[in-house]
């Protein structure tokens, strides 16, 4: 439930923070937040029911809400345009780390000094934070553009091209948050049978793949644009190689577990890719809000997956506290059924390319009637009489 709750107060957040982006700036909008997330961890630390724990969770989640939009608000704004998806990489890779410390690392902190003092710990590293940015942070002067677009939240919704690349960024970064923030455990647990320390281990080298995947997505994207290559490519090449993950779990594929979940935690940074994709699509000052938009979708579907996955597994009975390994896969393969539809709405275009190009080759092209019958002359129809020459010699 408080990790629903911090998606569910993550996503809604997203417009209005994007908006408050355009505005005002990054440096003074994510030192606010954050001074909310530093009170809301220190009412963790100091809560005694269920609704103060839900009150800070939902504050935390709404203190960090800013945290990813903000700094590629920053980066848009500060760097040009060729270099923003490999900063974007750097900038996730870094915040990823956070991913890291949440499993190993946070497990020995806890056998240490108790889930009370390490939340008290991140709220003074929270609002430490903060103040640094404020002080540190310098502002930026955004310059409108030449574009003839309005820069208001109905430009990016009412963009085709938003329309496009939204729900399959959605449905393939969403569902990897889902599965690696939530259902990872799990399964570990219930259809791999690994212990505590195991299911630890895992979920440590998932956390680094994570992290990991962010440079390598940043990297890539950089390259590939030299060459002429579009982003909506490497998101193509993601989503394929996300749902291949997703499947070699569900059918059971003879491999290790590491690998497939290995890909799916890479997924959950390939926002390097869509925001590279968004950054192409508006201009700076529309940036806070076209990458708010995109990100409400990310953390609407992830908490929608959450829920869906849950009551979906609800329906199947435990045994000996473990959940059948059918209602996992129905779980997840009513998920990746999504992502395959939003991968055909994605390619739409491409097939449409395709089809045209194949239909230009003469083998394919459509023979019309006229064309079809053309008349035949026979050879006598063809002859011509001359007028006989009296002299001539035959």
């Amino acid at each position: 439930m408080l990790t629903s709750i911090y998606f569910l107060v993550f996503a809604a957040a997203q417009i209005p923070i994007g908006i408050l982006l355009d505005r005002f700036g990054p440096r003074r909008v994510q030192s606010a937040l954050l001074l909310v997330a530093a009170a809301g961890a220190a009412l963790f630390a100091m809560s005694t029911g269920l609704a103060s724990l839900l009150i800070a969770r939902a504050m935390i989640g709404l203190g960090v809400a800013a945290a990813l939009t903000a700094g590629l608000k920053s980066i848009v704004l500060w760097f040009p345009r060729e270099r923003v998806a490999m900063l974007n990489g750097y900038m996730i890779m870094l915040g990823s780390l956070g991913a890291v410390t949440a499993t190993a690392p946070a497990e020995h902190l806890l056998a240490w000094m108790g889930w009370r003092q390490l939340f008290e710990i991140l709220a003074a590293a929270t609002g430490a934070t903060a103040v640094l940015i404020y002080i540190v942070v310098p502002e930026r002067v955004i310059v409108p553009s030449t574009a003839s677009i309005p820069t208001t939240l109905g430009s990016v919704f009412g963009d085709r091209r938003f329309w496009r690349i939204a729900p399959l960024s959605a449905t393939c970064v969403g569902s990897a948050w889902s599965l690696q923030g939530l259902w990872a455990s799990p399964w570990l647990t219930d259809v791999e049978g690994l212990d505590r320390a195991s299911l630890v281990g895992q979920l440590f080298i998932m956390s680094i793949v994570l992290s990991g995947g962010a440079w390598l997505f940043g990297t890539t994207v950089h390259c590939i644009r030299r060459r002429g290559v579009g982003a909506e490519t490497v998101l193509a090449v993601v989503a394929v190689l996300f749902i291949a993950a997703e499947l070699a779990l569900i059918l059971r594929a003879p491999l290790p577990s590491i690998l497939p979940w290995s890909g799916v935690a890479i997924v959950g940074t390939a926002t390097v890719v869509s925001f590279a994709v968004i950054a192409d699509y508006f201009p700076p000052e529309l940036a806070g809000r076209a990458n708010g938009a995109l990100n409400v979708l990310h953390f609407g579907w992830a908490f929608l997956a959450q829920y869906a996955t849950g009551l979906i597994l609800e329906q199947w009975s435990t045994e000996d506290g473990h959940r059948s390994i059918l209602a996992y896969q129905v779980a997840f393969g009513l998920n990746v059924a999504v992502q395959i539809a939003a991968f055909v709405w994605f390619a739409l275009p491409w097939l449409r390319s395709f089809t045209w190009w194949i239909g230009s080759f003469p083998l394919f092209m459509a023979v019309s009637v006229s064309d079809a019958a053309e008349p035949v002359n026979l050879y006598e129809q063809t002859a011509v009489l001359m007028p006989a020459d009296d002299d001539a010699e035959w």
